[in-house]
């Protein structure tokens, strides 16, 4: 489908729970949030009805979000009922890479299409400064156990200003870490600049040439890539002697809304057509009293009609996205 400005929106970001088993310093306390009653959440077979109607729409990817995804019970059944939906070409999941390693396996077997894995360190100080949990070892753990199984990965580093004192590495050492990832594993790792929601308007974002200039300084020239490798706004280099690529995506420092393919659909049923935006459109009411497809078809219709053109983070907005946390959004 068409919004009103010629963008074709073919991918939609769906999270299944606002409920985390990190706590990551830019997206929440340390003591958490208050989280959602489980009769607010949409059920499975709701999220699997309206997969069918964004199919019909011409919706092709589908990517399973959270909160941590894996945290919510029987999330393979989910899968794979989705990738049972004709229509949809890709189904893939973003997640924090805790649990994955016990669950390789189920997934492997839901055929699933990719895995992307929050991974903010590779220093085990730091990455417990930054996710308030110490369990690095268990992540590295199924990034390895996916790629033996050769289920495509890609690591997802939020790139962010200094988080440096107490034993903690400063952020050019972190991301020269999180990128040597890529050298001996066939897989992508992507530095997304942190955008100001929530908690993380407290910490400044760590922009593309700057990381870039820190990742040439010790792995030599980054050569663009022009091989396609996903339905997101990254792009990609190569380094030699990298067996993986180095990627970004860079919503902040090289805004990319004039090509935005996507809408996010929020755990309890909120269609969000931009990330930064309150307007959006409540499906859960009329999935849950008896509307028709072609009703809530409308609905979707409307709200990717209604997509902005572009976020102004830099700029003040009256009507911001006003959760707390990315995980109460969907990441």
């Amino acid at each position: 489908m068409l919004d009103a400005l010629g963008r074709e929106i073919d991918y939609v970001r769906i999270s299944v729970t606002d409920r985390c088993n990190l706590r990551c310093i830019y997206c929440m306390p340390e003591d958490g949030i208050q989280m959602m009653r489980h009769e607010d959440i949409l059920t499975y077979d709701e999220i699997v009805r309206v997969c069918r109607i964004f199919a019909a729409m011409g919706i092709k990817y589908i990517r399973i979000t959270g909160g941590e995804p894996l945290v919510r019970r029987d999330i393979i059944r989910l899968l794979k009922s989705i990738k049972a939906v004709k229509g949809i070409e890709k189904v893939t999941l973003t997640t924090n890479g805790v649990l994955l390693s016990g669950m390789i396996q189920d997934l492997k077997d839901s055929d699933i299409d990719g895995i992307n894995i929050s991974l903010d360190s590779l220093d085990r100080e730091t990455y417990a400064h930054m996710t308030r949990y110490d369990c690095l070892q268990q992540v590295i753990e199924g990034i390895d156990e996916a790629l033996r199984l050769q289920i495509p990965v890609k690591i997802n580093c939020v790139s962010m200003r200094d988080q440096a004192g107490n034993g903690v590495l400063d952020a050019a050492e972190r991301i020269r870490q999180v990128a040597e990832l890529a050298r001996d594993r066939k897989m992508d790792v992507r530095f997304i600049e942190l955008m100001p929601i929530g908690y993380g308007k407290q910490y400044g974002y760590l922009p593309e040439d700057e990381i870039k200039d820190i990742l040439s300084e010790r792995f030599g020239i980054l050569t663009e890539d022009d091989e396609s490798r996903g339905n997101g706004p990254g792009h990609y280099y190569t380094l030699a002697g990298f067996a993986g690529k180095i990627g970004f995506i860079s919503a902040m420092s090289h805004q990319f809304c004039q090509t935005c393919n996507r809408v996010r659909l929020t755990s309890q049923g909120y269609l969000k057509s931009c990330l930064q935006y309150n307007i959006g459109t409540d499906l859960r009411e009329k999935l849950r009293s008896n509307g028709r497809d072609e009703e809530i078809e409308a609905l979707i219709r409307q709200a990717i009609l209604d997509k902005p053109e572009k976020h102004q983070f830099r700029e003040a907005v009256t009507d911001q996205a006003e959760r707390s946390c990315m995980s109460q959004i969907g990441g």
